[in-house]
């Protein structure tokens, strides 16, 4: 392989770099999986994180599309290949995965492994997971020398898979310590001012017949204090993060989001998330709150497609480029005139709004009969 160490190199500092440009162990393995597939110039790849239960509590691949993956059904068991070398915790590298005695089957709709190749990942004698390549596009199968990149790839997987985890339970309990401040402040500031408020409402109900004159003093009160319970009230609200976005980050949030939708409703949702690191290396990640203008748009566009279009598809896509965001929900459904101010009820000026306080823009491409696209784009 041409310039092999600089491409080992940016590989593993692809995987690092997503620790912190990623909010959820997920990614961190997607870009691994995706890293080692480039390297080993294999067809297919996975990586699999064992949970308790005799399954994987995490398993990504590359090369399957997602209708394989749905004919193929749930994520493996431990058994097989996989379960051996969980077992085993050494490097595997066979001509023909299918002769050798430690395998088993797989379901109908899985493609066929041939030549194979995996290593566990390690920390120190803990299995953390397994990863493996099959079917290497060049001739003559995986080498000695696949092996050996694959098994120091691993070694630096390791690392990354550990601060990954380390990273998204630190997330949690700083979730934990907001949430912990915010209610703090509700009480302190908006039930102090909703208990005042039944008050001077209770002692304007007692002096309604008796002295109005100071009933109708009670009731500006009243007021006044409502006007300020509902000020601060929406202050607290804007400083909350979606707890989803505090575990998971933005691209596993909205994955999640547009997977439960597909599954409640009858137009069928799909997500794609695309990463473009930056040539420097230097962490570029968007700041908290276009995250969450992001990811608010995104469910205003979603509610609309689902709710209004008449759709029989509806595509998520969230790009990320050196910390710039491209996010783009389009549906094929009836669409509408973008221009006519009567359709800017559908949400569209709130969407707008959210854009422009974190520096961003929203653009609406619709037509009749045509489908709709809404594009949200925010620089860093």
């Amino acid at each position: 392989m041409q310039d092999e160490p600089e491409e080992i190199l940016h590989a593993v500092s692809s995987a690092v770099l997503a620790v912190t440009r990623h909010l959820s162990v997920r990614e961190v393995l997607q870009v691994i999986v995706r890293s080692a597939q480039r390297l080993l110039d294999a067809r297919y790849a996975a990586l699999g994180v064992p949970d308790e239960q005799g399954a994987f509590g995490e398993f990504v691949a590359e090369g399957i599309s997602d209708k394989q993956w749905e004919a193929i059904g749930p994520t493996p068991r431990q058994h097989g290949m996989l379960g051996a070398m969980l077992r085993e915790g050494a490097p595997v590298r066979l001509a023909d995965i299918r002769k050798d005695p430690r395998f088993e089957w797989w379901p109908r709709a899985h493609p066929v492994l041939k030549d194979f190749i995996g290593v566990p990942i390690r920390d120190g004698d803990e299995v953390l997971g397994i990863i493996f390549l099959s079917n290497k596009r060049s001739p003559g199968g995986f080498t000695e020398a696949d092996e050996e990149l694959l098994t120091l790839f691993a070694a630096h997987t390791a690392i990354a898979l550990t601060n990954a985890r380390l990273y998204e339970r630190s997330r949690e309990l700083a979730m934990v310590e907001e949430r912990t401040r915010v209610a703090r402040e509700l009480h302190d500031a908006v039930t102090q001012k909703l208990f005042s408020l039944r008050l001077s409402a209770q002692a304007a109900g007692a002096l309604l017949d008796t002295d109005p004159g100071r009933a109708a003093g009670q009731l500006d009160q009243v007021q006044r204090l409502a006007g300020e319970a509902l000020a601060e009230l929406r202050a607290v609200i804007v400083e909350l993060r979606p707890a989803e976005l505090d575990r998971h980050g933005l691209a596993e949030t909205l994955r999640k989001h547009v997977a439960l939708l597909d599954r409640l409703h009858a137009p069928e949702v799909s997500f794609e998330s695309v990463l473009v690191p930056c040539a420097d290396h230097v962490d570029r990640t968007p700041c908290p709150e276009v995250e969450v203008a992001v990811l608010r748009v995104a469910q205003e566009a979603l509610h609309n497609a689902l709710r209004h279009a008449k759709a029989g598809s509806v595509t998520v896509r969230l790009v990320e480029r050196c910390g710039a965001l491209a996010l783009d929900v389009s549906d094929d459904g009836d669409g509408f005139d973008a221009t006519a101010q009567s359709d800017q009820g559908f949400g569209l000026t709130t969407m707008h709004e959210r854009a422009r306080e974190v520096g961003g823009s929203v653009v609406v491409r619709s037509r009749p009969g045509s489908g709709t696209t809404v594009r949200m784009e925010v620089q860093p």
